[in-house]
């Protein structure tokens, strides 16, 4: 058997507006999972979101497709969130070309460094 990561617990402060950011940002569905505010991100993996005060922001990439990268940024973009080219410059208005790819970074409301990316690194 392969091993594959099924989820990702996420803290937030508010789990509830996180998953909701998350999933219209990434144009997939919340579902609340065993108390968890739940964004399913494919079949095989989750994120679950939950409530917490104190946690360090974490780092999460993606690697999506050229027209899913396309549809992210356009709602980042339209959330008014800052994105850039690199994670020490997430609020740069650029988008890098790593790997003959594209990608980008942002933070969330909650300060987690998320990462999108068309060619795997």
């Amino acid at each position: 058997m392969t091993i594959t990561l099924n989820h990702i617990i996420v803290p937030a402060r508010d789990k509830q507006a996180a998953a909701r950011l998350f999933a219209s940002l990434f144009g997939v569905e919340e579902k609340p999972m065993h108390g968890f505010a739940a964004v399913r991100v494919n079949e095989g993996l989750a994120l679950l979101f939950d409530d917490a005060e104190f946690f360090e922001p974490g780092h999460y990439a993606f690697h999506v497709s050229d027209a899913e990268f396309d549809a992210i940024l356009g709602r980042v973009r339209e959330a008014g969130l800052a994105y850039g080219s690199s994670p020490g410059a997430p609020d740069n208005g650029r988008l890098n070309d790593w790997g003959g790819g594209r990608g980008f970074y942002f933070r969330d409301r909650d300060g987690h460094l998320l990462e999108l990316m068309t060619v795997p690194q």
